[in-house]
């Protein structure tokens, strides 16, 4: 135990400046739950005059994070910058190499770096802890990394992401679309004004290879992550699971399998009668499933300034306590190499939306190719009445009709095939439209 832990803290942005806000606040409680008094001695942000909502003048200002990382006088360099390379990765390798902790909320820079700057840290002697990296306020690292240790865990899956989540709501709430949803998000401050990386569901990913290495002691693997953002659902979809029993989520699921794990953020149609159906807002969810425990499931704030400061403070005060932990709950040398799992049957089946032309025979044709790829159909529905649009134009003078089928367990190669092949048929006027429904 230290007698007095000092930090030096780079980037004083939405959750820098909550934990500078947290340390003044609570700052006697703090040292009594630490045992010893935490203090920032420095602070680093790209720009010193901009107007923050925190007072920086009483903290020694050092313009380069990479200085800070080294500088004699701290313990812990907070890493608060954001970015999988440049100087965030720069100032945490130099910190580590100068034996000092490290504590980041870095999701990007750990899914890509996480074993090598474990690694790094286990040959140092020092800690690289990470809890606000993945679901902000919700302590997921802790207890899969701590918590759950008695189990083997075989898959790991939840909401990940706030700002998908808030728009899925909204859509389902008011009716509204996509791109309505999104500029109220954007103006809410809940959407960045180039949203990407949320609804693109990238943010998603990086969290869930952390959440993957945590669960099944591999080292982590971005790049084997099927990635699939919420852009392309519409009002149409999430009506129909509506009426099939289900809502739409951005789900990260991980499954350790026989071959290998398997990785896969993606628009998902979960039960309406399960917990995580009722996650709304920019609340978010992990659920673990271990062979001992069974089924935990954690929920709350995602993000944020005060829920991921929390999450931050959470590992100063371990480091001050002298909790040292290898970051992924187990030496870097022994994370296994990731392997991916062979394709299998998805067991929750797919939905599929098709906007088809009404003419002879391309109801016959569709089946047809369903067939071809032996995909067996649990149901289907035709969800508008072709009367609606019909003297468009349409080849044969009639419109489209919107008809929603639900498949049975098969292989997503399967669908995407027969989904190309009845693109190419030419009795479709759009994209056909997928989503897993997941069985939980």
């Amino acid at each position: 135990m230290a007698d007095e832990l000092k930090l030096g803290l780079a980037g004083i942005g939405t959750v820098g400046g909550g934990l500078l806000r947290l340390i003044e606040a609570r700052g006697k409680s703090l040292s009594a739950r630490a045992g010893c008094p935490i203090e920032v001695m420095a602070v680093s942000a790209r720009n010193k005059r901009k107007n923050r909502s925190v007072d920086l003048s009483k903290f020694r200002f050092v313009q380069d994070p990479v200085a800070l990382a080294t500088y004699p006088e701290i313990d812990v360099f907070v890493e608060l910058i954001g970015g999988e390379e440049g100087a965030a990765k720069e100032a945490i390798e130099a910190a580590l190499r100068a034996g000092k902790h490290v504590v980041t909320a870095n999701k990007a820079l750990l899914a890509h770096h996480g074993a090598t700057l474990a690694a790094l840290a286990e040959k140092h002697g020092v800690t690289l802890n990470f809890e606000g990296a993945v679901a902000g306020g919700i302590p997921v690292v802790k207890v899969i990394r701590e918590g759950l240790q008695g189990n083997d865990i075989s898959r790991v899956y939840g909401i990940l992401n706030g700002t998908c989540n808030y728009i899925l709501t909204l859509m389902e709430r008011e009716g509204r679309s996509f791109a309505d949803v999104l500029k109220e998000a954007q103006a809410e401050g809940y959407a960045e004004a180039d949203p990407t990386f949320d609804i693109g569901g990238f943010d998603t990913a990086h969290k869930l290879a952390l959440l993957t290495s945590l669960a099944f002691g591999t080292r982590t693997n971005f790049d084997a992550i099927y990635i699939e953002g919420i852009e392309t659902i519409t009002p149409a979809d999430i009506e129909a699971a509506d009426d099939l029993g289900y809502r739409i989520k951005l789900l990260g699921v991980a499954l350790r399998t026989d071959s290998g794990i398997e990785q896969r953020v993606h628009p998902t149609m979960v039960p309406k009668d399960t917990a995580i159906a009722e996650v709304d807002g920019v609340s978010n969810c992990v659920a673990i499933d271990g062979d001992f425990v069974g089924d935990v499931m954690l929920i709350g704030p995602g993000a944020g300034s005060g829920p991921t400061a929390s999450a931050v403070m959470s590992d100063l005060i371990d480091i001050a306590r002298g909790h040292i932990l290898p970051p992924f709950g187990i030496k870097a040398k022994d994370l296994k190499p990731y392997k991916k799992a062979q394709m299998r049957a998805h067991e929750g089946g797919y939905y599929i939306r098709l906007s088809v032309y009404d003419r002879t025979g391309a109801f016959a044709a569709i089946a047809h190719r369903m067939a071809g790829q032996n995909i067996s159909i649990e149901s289907i529905v035709q969800r508008r009445p072709q009367t609606e649009l019909e003297g468009q134009g349409r080849p044969d003078g009639g419109g489209p009709a919107a008809v929603v089928m639900v498949t049975h367990q098969t292989t997503e190669a399967a669908v995407r095939k027969a989904l190309a092949a009845i693109e190419r048929d030419g009795h479709v006027d759009a994209k056909p439209q997928m989503i897993r429904i997941e069985k939980l």
